[in-house]
């Protein structure tokens, strides 16, 4: 007669289980809730550090493997949930609801850096995450076209409500200002626009906000470090070597004002042609040899391709308009690597050691 499954049996099994980049097991990690028993068939969930895990098939399934080791084990469901842990920059700060802030750059312009944001926020909020999109950009703010939104809902009360497409609340100036209308401002009201933007917009509890910064080293990039702590910063470049001199000066930008560079990504790397051949319009492994000068990780590289292009035109990002094309692909896998990353450096905080799961 097989012996009866006990609660400390079935934390045993999965305390050999661990979380591939906390280098934990997930009971230490406290990621395993609600153990439920009955006859041959156990129950539990297990909550991630952002439900755009990467690895999550990877630990479901060495978590079921674990469980139905054990003697008398029949059956096992694993539910995955997610609980995306803060850094604790931003506690306390502009009373921001906002768990992780990630500011998208670039040296230059032209390098598709608002593409790659957006593309970025729609990934996420597509794998379950509550994201938002700021545009800081003031002097050239596409996010609204490339989003597929062009006003604001009604005011509520003092503060300005977001926008929402595709999952993600966004703000930009593009909303405020009628189409085509230059902002020459200096940087002092660039400055309180941002914080505007952060502090007087009824933003909802996110797990990840990402702001798209103008090109360049100016007021945009210091007024945000100056408004709100960064969980991280993304750096987008060419392949090409102009590009990528222009690319670190942003990312030293980051380094100079404690902001933590979290990679880099390589825009335009490639057009494959119909025969499979690839040309490399603007050069080969730039983003790879920034990233190693920089001894940043290299977040990956994303080909060219029309249907980017139509997709932000017609506001609707490639992530939704062709989500199995190559460059879909590899903005989810990046993505991906951004939330893990973020994830890691919050739980290996000093102090820290486990998910706090609010039930």
């Amino acid at each position: 007669m097989a012996s009866a499954v006990t609660k400390e049996a079935v934390l045993q099994a999965l305390s050999h289980v661990q979380e591939p980049e906390l280098h934990k097991d997930l009971v230490t990690l406290g990621m395993v809730r609600d153990v439920e028993i009955e006859a041959g068939k156990v129950r539990f969930r297990i909550v991630l550090t952002t439900p755009a895990c990467p690895l999550k098939s990877r630990i479901e399934n060495e978590a079921r493997s674990a469980v139905l080791s054990l003697s008398g084990v029949q059956e096992v469901e694993v539910i995955l949930d997610a609980q995306v842990p803060s850094d604790g920059r931003n506690r306390g700060v502009l009373s921001l609801p906002v768990r992780n802030v990630v500011a998208v750059a670039s040296g230059k312009g032209g390098v598709g850096k608002s593409t790659v944001a957006v593309n970025l926020a729609v990934s996420l909020a597509q794998s379950g995450a509550r994201v938002g999109l700021l545009d800081a950009d003031i002097y050239g703010p596409n996010i609204p076209t490339m989003m597929g939104v062009q006003r604001l809902p009604p005011q509520n009360g003092q503060k300005l409500i977001p926008a929402e497409a595709y999952g993600v609340q966004v703000m930009s100036i593009g909303f405020l200002v009628k189409p085509g209308q230059p902002l020459i401002w200096r940087g002092p009201m660039l400055h309180s626009a941002i914080r505007q933007f952060l502090a007087d917009v009824a933003w909802n509890e996110l797990d990840y906000m990402i702001v798209d910064l103008p090109p360049g080293t100016g007021d945009a990039q210091l007024s945000l470090a100056q408004s709100v702590p960064l969980s991280g910063g993304v750096i987008v470049t060419l392949p090409q070597r102009v590009s990528q001199e222009d690319a670190m000066r942003g990312l030293q930008m980051f380094r100079e004002l404690n902001v933590p560079v979290l990679g880099v990504i390589e825009n335009m790397s490639y057009l494959e042609l119909p025969d499979g051949t690839r040309m490399d319009i603007f050069g080969t492994g730039g983003g790879e040899d920034l990233a190693q000068a920089a001894e940043v990780p290299f977040l990956g590289a994303i080909p060219i391709d029309p249907g980017v292009r139509v997709g932000g035109d017609q506001g609707v990002p490639v992530v939704i308009s062709a989500p199995q094309s190559a460059p879909a692909r590899a903005l989810t896998a990046i993505a991906q690597k951004i939330a893990a990353s973020l994830s890691v450096a919050a739980l290996s905080a000093p102090g820290t050691l486990s998910i706090n799961v609010i039930e």
